[in-house]
């Protein structure tokens, strides 16, 4: 079992830049891939970003690509996700996800993630 909590969501105009945390405890972090997924208002819970067990892989959906960053530091057992040039858009609950099982491609599929945080609301204003 492993317990994952989201920091860092808030308000921040259009343009400007947030960096959320996922803190992870319990089993050894090392052994997931970790995910961000968001639910924006009236959708469903949507892929936003992945990396491997050792960060070396990352995987982006197309509206985040360029603009977010996967990052994680497996000594602080913690995932980040750094939003740069937000757009209102991007208003959403964001989530961190776990991934106990090993694929060759990081998973994009909310289903094949394990553990999952409470959630933290980033909202952007235009």
């Amino acid at each position: 079992q492993v317990q994952l909590v989201e920091s860092g969501g808030g308000l921040v105009q259009a343009g400007g830049s947030l960096r959320l945390s996922c803190a992870a405890s319990g089993r050894t972090f090392s052994s997931y891939d970790m995910g961000w997924f968001r639910q924006r208002p009236g959708k469903e819970r949507e892929f936003v970003a992945a990396c491997s067990r050792s960060g070396g892989r990352t995987s982006y959906a197309d509206s985040v690509e360029g603009r977010f960053t996967i990052s994680r530091d497996n000594a602080k057992n913690t995932v980040y996700l750094q939003m740069n040039s937000l757009e209102p858009e991007d208003t959403a609950v964001y989530y961190c996800a776990g991934s106990g099982i090993y694929r060759l491609r990081l998973s994009v599929v909310r289903n094949d993630y394990d553990y999952w945080g409470q959630g933290t609301q980033v909202t952007v204003s235009s």
